[in-house]
């Protein structure tokens, strides 16, 4: 379980860098808010670390439906992404919503959420049993 947290945590790091990206591309591109730039980011960096985690953290416990273990994954990561938003809106809210301080909100955010959305992850996406033969992907 530790080499899986540590597999998650890293996968994590990928969606930080995803989430940073789209969201200072919307910001400074599409002219959008912090709060609603954070929408688009958040599914980006999910549907990111979703890919990442089933094929390399959870690779033997992969549901045969991928759409369906990515919706799942979304829904369940909604608790943790949650937890990130409200972190990341309150950093935002308190501080400001220039320079860093949506990088340092993203930041907070993802390391809120990282703990429950492993443990749900874990126990509600990826408890299929055991992949036998990975020629299948």
């Amino acid at each position: 379980m530790l080499r899986q947290f540590g597999l998650f945590s890293a996968v994590g790091v990928v969606g930080f860098l995803v989430d940073s990206s789209v969201l200072y591309t919307v910001l400074v591109l599409a002219d959008t808010n912090p709060y609603a730039g954070r929408l688009f980011s958040y599914l980006a960096a999910a549907t990111t670390t979703w890919a990442l985690n089933r094929r390399f953290t959870f690779s033997q416990r992969r549901s045969g439906d991928p759409q369906k273990e990515w919706a799942a994954f979304l829904a369940v990561n909604l608790v943790g992404g949650a937890v990130n938003y409200l972190v990341y809106s309150s950093i935002i809210y308190t501080f400001s919503s220039q320079g860093l301080f949506p990088l340092l909100g993203v930041a907070c955010g993802s390391l809120s959420g990282l703990v429950i959305n492993f443990s749900l992850s874990k126990a509600w996406v990826f408890r299929a049993k055991p992949v036998c033969d990975s020629s299948n992907e």
